[in-house]
């Protein structure tokens, strides 16, 4: 499978949590031989060729970071660019993350990014939401990289079931909500 990843984060490569996600989710997904190409949206510079990555190619992953419930304006942006497929057979799929700890927080998110490939006409390929990722570009690489492993086992099974399953995902979400004791 050849993926196609456009990071929707608005910082710089180097400063992204979300890159860094990509990165570990990738030592997974390729692990077996496939192939995948990242475009990140804070590159004005690179929007034409993931403009051109999403027009030719059918598999399709949005990594977006969560920011107080909205995905960044820079993808919305970036979505307006974009046509509807013109051919069936694409599928659309979502890593969304952000620094609040539980799942709850991020299911805004993701029942936007349930409806969103359909607009584009694609099928729509699971969300796999994660939180508490608000530190992993700001502490020593390999501090950042160790809290991240969980991301490279999830690359690995989307590369072999080709989509983040609801009940995987749901699991990987969790804590959905802290215990009345854990608060």
């Amino acid at each position: 499978m050849h993926l196609v990843i456009i990071n929707a984060s608005p910082r710089i490569e180097e400063k992204s949590n979300t890159a860094k996600i990509i990165k570990v989710f990738l030592e997974g997904f390729t692990k077996d031989g496939n192939t995948a190409e990242i475009w990140n949206l804070s590159s004005k510079k690179q929007w034409a060729d993931a403009k051109r990555a999403y027009e030719n190619n059918n598999d399709i992953l949005f990594a977006i970071p969560l920011y107080v419930e909205n995905i960044p304006g820079i993808m919305l942006e970036f979505l307006e660019t974009l046509e509807p497929k013109k051919e069936d057979g694409s599928k659309m799929a979502f890593i969304l993350q952000g620094g609040f700890a539980e799942g709850c927080q991020l299911r805004c998110g993701e029942a936007y990014l349930e409806k969103l490939p359909a607009y584009f006409n694609c099928e729509y390929n699971g969300t796999l939401i994660k939180g508490n990722n608000f530190a992993p570009a700001w502490l020593p690489e390999k501090t950042g990289l160790a809290m991240l492993t969980p991301y490279e086992e999830m690359g690995a099974v989307f590369a072999e079931t080709g989509c983040f399953e609801k009940e995987t995902a749901t699991e990987f979400a969790k804590p959905e909500y802290f215990s009345e004791k854990d608060i």
